[in-house]
């Protein structure tokens, strides 16, 4: 039988004319999002909001993690007109910020990296004032092709760690977590004004010396934003829960991170990569202008 959910998990059904406008608008662009594809549990709440974290490179990915509930196989050649399509619904939506991810691509040479980059510029030449977050795939540790999104200049790299290190071979067998660190140290050597995220799920199986690791590991790759959320068994195919963790529990989270001396943290048993992104961008620069009027700092 399913197992039945704590209550502070419970979320709403998207009805709103919002989030009806936005999946009408993304069905007829042909368009693809990650709140989709990996049932986030935010998707009515975000949708609603006309929010949303736009999908390219195709629906199909290349590994296999067994947390994902995106699906695996060949996936189809890059849609050439992909960076124009997103960008000009980001136009229509009026969005001041965007996120965009993507499958991974083991099958490209380069990852999907230029395929980013397009994106980006694109969206920045027909929405200026737009910013941009992209959450990448490690590239198989590519720096060429790290490179090519950094040049990009979007105005967020984020890249998720997404479990501690011991359960990478049981639950992303094909990714590394030295390589996920190196990707985002590597993201500060290139460009240290560029702002780095990453995100860690909970409940898989950590231990909390094995959080406090990840947390110091993380600070140490210099990441300046950071998510926590509860992991949510998509299917029973998929690797079960194998805790929950409380909404007080998640505020020692935030404050264990919060010391470590991230920038941001959003920490909730509802809070994906990419919930409230915007938020700790608005907060930083928030800050930043308030320390350059010469008041205190929130």
């Amino acid at each position: 039988m399913p197992r039945r959910h704590p209550d502070w998990l419970k979320v709403h059904h998207g009805t709103g004319p919002t989030y009806t406008h936005l999946k009408t608008l993304l069905r007829t662009s042909h368009l693809h999002t990650i709140c989709e594809e990996a049932k986030c549990p935010n998707i009515a709440e975000c949708f609603e909001t006309g929010t949303a974290v736009f999908l390219i490179l195709g629906d199909t990915c290349t590994r296999h993690c067994h947390y994902c509930h995106v699906k695996t196989g060949t996936p189809q050649p890059p849609d050439p007109d992909e960076p124009t399509k997103v960008a000009s619904s980001i136009h229509v939506l009026q969005l001041t910020y965007a996120v965009i991810t993507s499958v991974t691509r083991d099958d490209l040479p380069d990852g999907g990296a230029h395929h980013f980059a397009d994106t980006i510029t694109t969206i920045r030449h027909h929405n200026p004032d737009c910013a941009i977050e992209v959450l990448i795939p490690d590239f198989h540790g590519d720096t060429t092709a790290l490179t090519t999104v950094v040049n990009a200049h979007p105005d967020v790299i984020n890249h998720n760690i997404e479990v501690v290190q011991p359960l990478f071979p049981a639950i992303r067998p094909q990714g590394d977590y030295t390589r996920s660190l190196t990707l985002l140290r590597t993201i500060k050597t290139l460009d240290p004004h560029l702002l780095t995220k990453s995100g860690l799920m909970v409940g898989l199986g950590e231990t909390e010396p094995q959080i406090h690791q990840t947390l110091h590991d993380l600070r140490t790759a210099q990441v300046d934003f950071l998510t926590i959320g509860q992991y949510l068994q998509p299917t029973k195919h998929h690797e079960p829960i194998h805790r929950y963790y409380t909404p007080e529990e998640f505020n020692t989270l935030r404050a264990w991170a919060l010391a470590q001396g991230f920038t941001h943290v959003e920490s909730g048993p509802l809070v994906r990569s990419s919930y409230h992104a915007h938020t700790a961008l608005h907060a930083l620069t928030t800050s930043k202008h308030t320390r350059n009027q010469g008041g205190l700092v929130l």
